[in-house]
Formats: C-alpha cells, structure tokens, sequence
C-alpha cells in the first residue's frame, strides 16, 4: 500500500515536483475530494439563499451576520495547533516504522551459532527462526487490520505453517486474560538451552547473544502493541477536529461575496468564487488528512505499512538464511586488487563525471600557495593583466636573473586562477601520454562493449593509443 516515489525526486529539477501532483493513489485529491466538494456545495447553496431567496430586511441581518463571523473567526488558532498535532503524529509514525521486528539480525546468529548438519540440527534451527517469526506475526495481527483479515482464526496460523497442531494446545491451554504473543519468545528461550546443553550451541557467549537479540526483538513488538494501546490523547484529536470544523463552518457564512453597493469594508467585489477561502480549506483540511492517515498505520491505506508483506518477506529470508545457507560458503579466491595498494574501482562512462579527487581540506590551497614560495604566490593573488610584470621581477631578484620569462609567468597566473597549483608542464598534443597496459585491459574485460572511443575519454589518451595497445593484446 505504501506509495513510492522516491526515483521521481532523485535530482532537483525545474518545478521537479510538478509530475507527483498528478498521482493520484495516495495523493490529497483521493483523501479529501469527499469533504472538498461538501464545503463547495454548501458554500453555493448558502449563496444561491442570501441573493435570491432572502428579502431585504433578512439580507442586512445576514451581512451583519457574515461580517461577525469573518471577524471573530481568525480568532481560533487553526494554525497552530493543527501544525503542532501533524508534527506529533508524523514523528509517531515514523518511530513506529523504525520499530518494526526485522528478524534479520536473529537469523545471523542462529545460522552461525547453532551448529550441526544433520537433520536435527536444521530442524533446530528452522524451529528457532519460526518462533522468532510466531512472535512478530501475532503482535501484527494484533495492531494491523490487514494482517488480521488474512489470519482471522488460530486454524488459519496453524494452516500457513507458523505453528504445528501440538504447538497450538500448549497454547490454547495456557490460561491468560492478555495477549499471549511472548508465548513463542520462551519456546525460543527454553530451546535454546536445550541446544546449548546439548553441545549444539557451543559457547554460552553464544547463547547470551542470542538471548540478548531475541529480547531486543520482543521489544520492538511490545513497543508496537505499546503505541496501539496508547494513542494519542482522545480530547487533543477532538480539539482539533473541531477547531478545523468550527473555523471553516464559520467561513460558510463569514466568507460569503456581500452586496458590493452596500460599501461594506473587504466586499468591493463580487466574484461568486470564493478561490482563496477554497484554497485554504484544501490545505487546512488536507493537513487535517494527512493526521486522520498517519495516526494508525497499521491500517487499510494507501500510505499504511506493508505488514502482510514484513511477514511473507521475514519468513522466507530467515528461513533462507538459517537452512539451505547455513555453512554455504563460496570459493576464496584472490580479489582482482590482491597486489594493488591504490585500489580504485573502475567507472563508467556514464559515472565519469562523478570521478573526483578526496577532499583533503578547506586549506588544502592555501599549502599549495605557501609551497610555492611568495613571489610565486603573488601571481595567484594578482589580478589578470595586472602588475604581472611586477611579479616577474620580484621571482627573478629572489632567484636569480632569468630564471622564469615573462612569458612563463602568465602562463602560471592561468593556471593558479583555474585551479592548477602544480608548476610543471602540461602535456602537449603530438608528446604521447603514458599509460598503464593493465588499465587499459582492466577496463575492457569489465565492460566488453567499451568502443575505444569511450576508453580514450576515461583514460584521457588519443583513440590511436588505445588501438595500438589493444593489438598489442591480440584483439
């Protein structure tokens, strides 16, 4: 149910959100349509009475009417506790989503703590992975209208494989008013011990750290039964739904176009349209929405938790991992960086651009400069055309008579305002460019659909240079 759209968003673009404004799964438009065309209709109809139905006495009560209203109705703080009670239920929201029981981090230490490859020993830890999942999947249906539609009846856990037959009677038979979901936490428990004197558990370090998981996973289930049980307080979310109510109710009247000849102050116009006060019913009652479907996301919305899909994904990655992944290691092999000190994966040229040197530092230019001695750091400070023939003299009274050109200098001032500190020359065009036959093969045997074209660029080298080697390899 939840809506993603975060690929839509990657890059900052000209009115980039413009294209989300037209969904319409999860959008405001689905949430608030019903409500928006009620204020609509009612504002009409109070309208079509006050100009044609009303006589002229009852036109003068309601303007005074509409005026009383319009004033003392910006005196309800709509603003402010609406953005107060949004901000509260958001934050709840999200601290229940990074609550939910992952079993991720239970199924890495059941598939190398307990050991053993025979039958038994996969059964252990196929049982141990199943409680873990038992004890999510009942507090899911506890708090989720949707996993509860799924699984409505113990017979339908037992029929989906969660727990066996046996395991259901000693379940049923424990007598207990409240919700029984810490029942599998001790079958979990009590096995484990079990393992551990049976030596397939080796260490009880192993054992603690299992326990130690296990409670911090119950945790995380307690703490959603926890934000279910205890919501936010009745009499806030009431005073807020009538503050929203109350205020709009008051603009039926209060926002109403009166009889411009009257000379009433703010009714010059007559437009029929109220298009601001619809404007800020959209927003204000919308803000009121996004409340109403954030509160309990455990529920039936478009934005609501994927609770029976946590589950489907739980069970089959943990059973995964402690089964048929359980000692299944691939072949050690020496990585393609095993004598390369500087390793550095290769780019594409689609991610060239992103190619770029380590920060070493917001002073790391002022070094440059400093290491270049003072005349020399002249040039970077001057300005260009400027006193450059002033910089010359002074390097050669420190250096010696002609030991750069004038000529040299400018070309060094170019360089320092691009961002080039280094004083050697570049290279020039005819002067082949050096390079490393490896990175040359490397890049290739990567991407095999690499024109030369395409490695000159990456390798800054001419394509001649690139042909040459490659039949150096024989391709």
């Amino acid at each position: 149910m939840t809506v993603t759209y975060s690929s839509k968003v990657a890059n900052a673009t000209f009115f980039g959100f413009h294209r989300l404004l037209l969904k319409w799964r999860g959008s405001i438009y689905k949430l608030l349509y019903r409500e928006f065309i009620v204020f609509a209709v009612l504002y009409t109809a109070i309208s079509f009475m006050y100009r044609l139905l009303l006589t002229g006495a009852q036109k003068r009560y309601f303007e005074k009417l509409s005026i009383y209203c319009d004033r003392y109705a910006e005196q309800i703080p709509v603003t402010f506790v609406l953005g107060f009670y949004v901000t509260l239920v958001v934050n709840r929201w999200w601290n229940q989503f990074v609550n939910l029981p992952w079993p991720d981090r239970l199924m890495f230490l059941i598939s190398s703590s307990v050991h053993g490859s025979d039958e038994h020993g996969r059964l252990l830890r196929r049982t141990l992975m199943r409680y873990v999942n038992l004890t999510s999947l009942l507090i899911f249906r506890s708090v989720s209208t949707a996993v509860y539609k799924r699984f409505p009846t113990m017979d339908h856990v037992v029929e989906a494989g969660f727990m066996t037959a046996d395991e259901r009677k000693l379940f049923e038979h424990l007598r207990s008013p409240h919700l029984k979901y810490w029942v599998p936490f001790i079958w979990f428990g009590n096995l484990a011990a079990k393992a551990r004197k049976e030596g397939r558990i080796r260490d009880s370090v192993d054992l603690q750290s299992l326990m130690t998981e296990m409670n911090r996973f119950r945790s995380w289930c307690s703490l959603l039964f926890g934000y279910d049980w205890v919501g936010i307080p009745l009499v806030y979310t009431q005073v807020v739904t009538l503050a929203v109510y109350t205020f709009f109710f008051a603009c039926l009247i209060g926002r109403q176009f009166l009889d411009p000849t009257k000379g009433y102050s703010g009714h010059d116009l007559d437009l029929y349209i109220p298009i601001f006060t619809l404007l800020q019913f959209f927003f204000y009652a919308g803000w009121l929405k996004v409340a109403e479907q954030l509160i309990n996301p455990f529920g039936e919305d478009d934005d609501d938790f994927e609770t029976n899909w946590c589950i489907d994904r739980n069970l089959q990655v943990s059973l995964l991992a402690v089964d048929e992944m359980h000692m299944s290691l691939p072949k050690m092999k020496k990585d393609i960086y095993w004598d390369d000190s500087a390793a550095r994966p290769p780019y594409t040229l689609a991610a060239a651009d992103y190619c770029i040197p380590s920060f070493l530092g917001s002073t790391v230019e002022m070094g440059c400069l400093l290491s270049l001695g003072p005349p020399v750091q002249d040039l970077f400070q001057t300005k260009k055309g400027k006193n450059v023939t002033e910089i010359h003299r002074k390097i050669c009274a420190v250096y010696g008579e002609g030991a750069v050109t004038d000529l040299t200098c400018q070309k060094w001032f170019a360089k320092f305002r691009a961002g080039d500190f280094s004083l050697d020359d570049a290279p020039q065009s005819g002067k082949p460019v050096e390079v490393d036959s490896n990175q040359i093969e490397t890049l290739t045997e990567n991407n095999q659909c690499y024109t030369t074209r395409e490695i000159a660029h990456i390798l800054k080298i001419s394509k001649s240079s690139v042909e040459n080697h490659l039949h150096q390899f024989g391709c």
